[in-house]
C-alpha cells in the first residue's frame, strides 16, 4: 500500500514522527510556542526528527539512502517549503538551525531569506543567524560540517485580524524548524481544492540563483497558476534517478512536469544510447502511478556552452569570480556524447512517439523559457544558471504557456 496516495493532496508527513502539535504558553512571556508539526508544513515528504527540532526533506528516507553525499545536501535545503496558518497575530518569530553551504575556492553565499506571504502577498522578508556551515566541494559535494547555534527570524508587526500567513523557507539553506512563536494561536489551514502541481528538475527548478523562495521560476508560475507547489528541483540531481521517479509515481498531484537535460550534460553522466532508455523508464514509472495526469516534459533552457559541446561542466575562476566552462569535445558527439541540442532532438522524439497512446504527455522546448533573445538580454552570470530577474521571466513565461489559455495545465482543459 502506498501511503502518499492516500491522501488528496500533496506529499505524506506522516511516514517519520513529529512533535505534539499543542501550543502552550511560555512562563512569563506574551508568545505562544507552537511546535513546527507536519499539519502546518506544506512542500515536504517527511520530517526528520532532530536534537533541535525537525528537519524537512524533499525527498523520502527510502529515496535518500539510494542517493549521495550531493544529493543529501540538495535535498534537504527546502525549497518550495513553507509553513502554513491562521493566525490572529501580529507578532511572528521562528527559531530555526540553518547550515549554509560554502563551496571551497568560491565566494561566501549570501543568508538565505525566508519570504512572509500574508494572504497571498508578500508582506516582509528575513535572514537568520548562527546555524551550521556545510563546507563542500564543487565536484564532489560535502567535506565536514562546522557546528553553529539556532537562529530567530523576526518579522515586522503583522497587520491585526484573521489572516492566512505562510513563512516561506530558504531554498538555499537547509533549515531545522525549532519552534514558531506568536502573540496568538496558530491553527492549521486544511487543503483548499486548488490543484497540486508537482515538478522535477536541475538547480534552476531548485532555484539557483533567485532572489527569495517565492522568487524561483516555479514558485512564481505555481503562484501565477494558482496551484500549490511541491519542488523536486534537486540542484545537480536530475539525473533520471529510478528513486526520483518512484516518489514521483508515489505522490499524489494533479499535475506534473519533468524538466531533463543540464544535470545529464554536467555531468557526462551517459551517452545517448542510455539517455533514451532511461527516459522512457522514468516516465513508465511515472505513469504506474498517474496514467492520465497531465504530464509535461521540459528541455533544457539555452545554455550556449553546453549547446553543441558535451560535458562535463568544469568550474572556472575568472579574476575569484566562479564561472562555469564546457570541458568535452564536439567530436565526442559521433561516439553518442550528449549535448543540450541532442537531448532536446530525442526528448522531442520521445514524447512524440509515447503520445500516440499517451494522449496526456506533452513536450515544451525549454528555449521558449529562455531563449537566445532573453540570453542576449539577460546573460548567464555564470554561464550556466539565470540570476534573479531571469527567474522572474521564466516563472511567468511557464506560467502562460503551461496554465495560460490553451496551456497543458489550464484550469478545466
Amino acid at each position: 500500500m502506498n501511503p502518499q496516495r492516500d491522501h488528496d493532496h500533496g506529499p505524506d508527513f506522516a511516514a517519520t514522527p513529529s512533535p505534539s502539535t499543542d501550543s502552550t504558553e511560555l512562563p512569563g512571556a506574551d508568545r505562544i510556542t507552537t511546535p513546527p508539526t507536519a499539519d502546518l508544513v506544506r512542500g515536504a515528504f517527511e520530517l526528520e526528527r532532530t536534537e533541535h527540532g525537525v528537519l524537512p526533506h524533499r525527498l523520502p528516507a527510502w529515496a535518500r539512502a539510494q542517493g549521495g553525499g550531493q544529493l543529501a545536501m540538495v535535498e534537504a535545503q527546502p525549497s518550495g517549503v513553507r509553513l502554513v496558518f491562521r493566525t490572529r497575530a501580529t507578532a511572528v518569530e521562528l527559531d530555526t538551525l540553518r547550515t549554509r553551504p560554502v563551496y571551497q575556492g568560491a565566494a561566501p553565499r549570501l543568508d538565505g531569506v525566508y519570504d512572509l506571504v500574508v494572504d497571498g502577498r508578500l508582506v516582509a522578508q528575513a535572514s537568520t543567524t548562527g546555524g551550521n556551515v556545510l563546507v563542500a566541494d564543487l565536484v564532489n559535494g560535502p567535506v565536514e560540517t562546522r557546528p553553529g547555534p539556532v537562529g530567530t527570524v523576526s518579522f515586522p508587526p503583522l497587520p491585526e485580524g484573521e489572516k492566512r500567513v505562510e513563512i516561506w523557507l530558504p531554498h538555499n539553506e537547509i533549515t531545522e524548524l525549532v519552534a514558531l512563536r506568536t502573540d496568538a494561536p496558530v491553527e492549521a489551514v486544511p487543503t483548499d481544492g486548488r490543484r497540486v502541481w508537482l515538478h522535477h528538475g536541475s538547480s534552476i527548478s531548485h532555484g539557483s540563483d533567485a532572489a527569495s523562495p517565492t522568487a524561483t521560476w516555479p514558485a512564481r508560475a505555481a503562484s501565477l497558476g494558482d496551484v500549490e507547489l511541491v519542488n523536486l528541483g534537486l540542484g545537480g540531481s536530475a539525473l533520471l534517478d529510478a528513486f526520483t521517479a518512484r516518489t514521483m509515481r508515489d505522490t499524489a498531484a494533479d499535475l506534473i512536469s519533468v524538466k531533463i537535460g543540464i544535470n545529464l550534460v554536467n555531468t557526462d553522466l551517459m551517452r545517448l544510447r542510455a539517455f533514451t532508455s532511461a527516459v522512457h523508464g522514468f516516465l513508465d514509472t511515472i505513469r504506474e502511478g498517474h496514467p492520465t495526469t497531465p504530464l509535461l516534459v521540459v528541455s533544457p533552457l539555452l545554455c550556449p556552452i553546453h549547446e553543441d559541446i558535451p560535458g562535463p561542466s568544469l568550474p572556472d575562476f575568472d579574476g575569484g569570480r566562479l564561472s562555469v566552462r564546457a570541458g568535452g569535445d564536439p567530436a565526442e558527439r559521433a561516439a553518442g556524447k550528449l549535448t543540450l541540442n541532442i537531448i532536446r532532438d530525442e526528448l522531442a522524439r520521445i514524447v512524440a512517439q509515447r503520445a500516440a497512446d499517451d494522449p496526456h504527455l506533452h513536450y515544451l522546448d525549454g528555449r521558449e523559457l529562455y531563449g537566445e533573445a532573453d540570453f542576449a538580454e539577460l546573460p548567464l552570470p555564470d554561464r550556466l544558471h539565470p540570476d534573479a530577474a531571469t527567474h522572474r521571466r521564466i516563472g511567468e513565461r511557464f506560467a502562460t504557456l503551461a496554465f495560460g489559455s490553451g496551456g497543458v495545465f489550464a484550469a478545466g482543459r
